[in-house]
This record gives structure tokens, sequence and C-alpha cells, in this order.
């Protein structure tokens, strides 16, 4: 468990700003999504509570409401109210976590790939020992007969079937709708591990994790675009040969109880005249604050 006391101390009023900076694009969501003050709130005071209780527990020592109280400033009434409730767990939607082994599969597999990595067509089915659409869903689920598969890919237009029964992959990764269920779930785990990467940096002597960014201010907007497009072409570069790497390593792994996470992140937008910085373009390849070099 963490021990409040090992971390590096860090400056509150600074840390406070960073947070400020952190937590506006989420309270714009909230207050679109209706997620009220007294809202966020109520789950601030019970999250509190959970980590204090499960995180900084001392070892060999009960953890008692007296102290989760001094960790988070919850009086202990409240404290033992919200006690209890166990670790949060996010669990993986089914159908989000057979789509995602199949297409990682799809686009791992020497089989299903030419020498670039690109995913290859595939006929629908095929003799035994051959690579088809079917025995590729086999390869992850038997639960699910492959034409249902391949109708579901139709319909999100993940795949295309054609008049020689061959399937083509429209996409390389899976991007569930705005704001469903599948959604919501990278959401959160997708942010909580570049959060969790940053917060371990900025905790330790030196950091342990590579979380870095290229910037640039004082773009226009053709440009800023040009380099939006450029860069989604680099991370997915990144995230297939990631992919296949990790594919391969499963293969001959032992497997046990940790796991990996690799995200990239794009992100442009218009600066407030106010905050606009001088006309000349001012290149900065820096990382988040506690960043690995």
């Amino acid at each position: 468990m963490p021990d409040p006391s090992a971390d590096v101390p860090l400056d509150t009023t600074k840390l406070q700003a960073a947070l400020v900076r952190l937590l506006r694009p989420m309270v714009r969501l909230l207050v679109r999504r209706g997620i009220t003050f007294p809202a966020l709130c109520e789950v601030l005071r019970e999250l509190y509570v959970n980590v204090a209780e499960h995180d900084f527990a001392l070892p060999g020592k009960e953890q008692t409401d007296s102290r989760v109280s001094l960790l988070t400033g919850i009086h202990r009434k409240e404290v033992r109210r919200l006690r209890g409730a166990g670790a949060p767990v996010s669990v993986v939607p089914a159908s989000l976590s057979r789509t995602s082994r199949i297409l990682a599969r799809w686009l791992a597999d020497r089989s299903t790939t030419d020498a670039a990595g690109h995913p290859l067509p595939l006929p629908r089915v095929a003799p035994a020992g051959q690579p088809s659409f079917e025995a590729l869903v086999e390869s992850v689920t038997r639960d699910l007969r492959p034409r249902a598969v391949l109708d579901e890919w139709i319909d999100k237009r993940l795949a295309v079937l054609d008049a020689a029964d061959v399937v083509t992959l429209l996409e390389r990764a899976y991007v569930p709708a705005g704001g469903d269920d599948q959604q919501l779930y990278y959401f959160g785990r997708n942010l909580h591990d570049h959060v969790a990467a940053a917060v371990a940096n900025v905790s330790a002597d030196a950091p342990r994790f590579l979380e870095r960014a290229v910037h640039y201010d004082g773009l226009s907007a053709g440009l800023a675009a040009e380099l939006e497009r450029r860069s989604r072409d680099l991370a997915m570069d990144a995230l297939t040969a990631a992919n296949r790497a990790a594919h391969d390593g499963c293969e001959c792994d032992a497997g046990g109880g940790w796991r990996w996470n690799f995200g990239v992140y794009v992100f442009a937008e218009e600066v407030a005249p106010s905050d606009t910085p001088p006309a000349e373009p001012r290149p900065a390849e820096g990382p988040s604050a506690g960043a690995a070099a």
C-alpha cells in the first residue's frame, strides 16, 4: 500500500493550479451531462474514504475510522457510514472485450497481416488450417457464432463482406459510439492509466513511466489540422506495432497478475485571444510535470 509519508513533497499551491487545469474539461462534461456539484461532492466523499481505507492502511494494523478521518478531513460519522464498500472494480463490457480481442488478434497475427503489419482481407470460411474470419473468431471465443460476430461488425462499420464472401477490415481500431457504455469504459480506463502514470512520476524521486508530449503554439488552423492528421497516422502505426509485440510475447508467456497499457492521444484547439502566444510558432518538446525523460 502507498505510504503518504514516502511521497516527494509537492508545492500545494502549484499542485492545486495543475488540478484546476486537469479538472476543467471534466467539469465541462459533468455540467453538460447534468451531474451537479452536490452529486460530484458525494462521489468524491465516497472516493476519498475508499482510497484512504484501501490504499493507505498501515502494514500490520487495522485501518480505523479515526485514521481515515484524519487522512481525508471527513467527519468520523460520515467515514463510518461510507466505509466497507470495497475497492472499485471496472468491469469490461462483454461485447467490448470480445470485439477488442478478435480485432487485436487480426492486427497482430502474422497469418492475418501482410509484411507491413496491415490486416489482410479474410475469406469468411476456409478449409481447416487456413486463415479465415471464422477461424479467427473461434481462436478467441467459441461462445458465439462467427456469423453473428460478423453481422455485428458490419452493422458497426468495422468490416464489410463482399460478393466473393471475403471479409475486409475497415478500421484498425474499435472506436465505440459517443457516450455508450463501451466508450465510457475506455474513457475511465484510459484517463485513469494516464493520470496514474503521471501521479507515479510526480510522486517519485525518479520518473518511472514514459509520459511525454510534443506541442507547438501559434499555429495556423491549416497547419494544426495537418499535424493532427499526421499524428493520427503515426499513433496508429505505433499502436499496431505495440499490439503485435504484445501478441507475440503472449504466445510464450506463462501469465500472471500484471496488466500493461500503451496509449497515445492527440489534441488541438483554438486558443482564446487573451491566451494567444506570439504569432511565430514556438516549438516545445516536453512532458507534463514529472514525466520520464
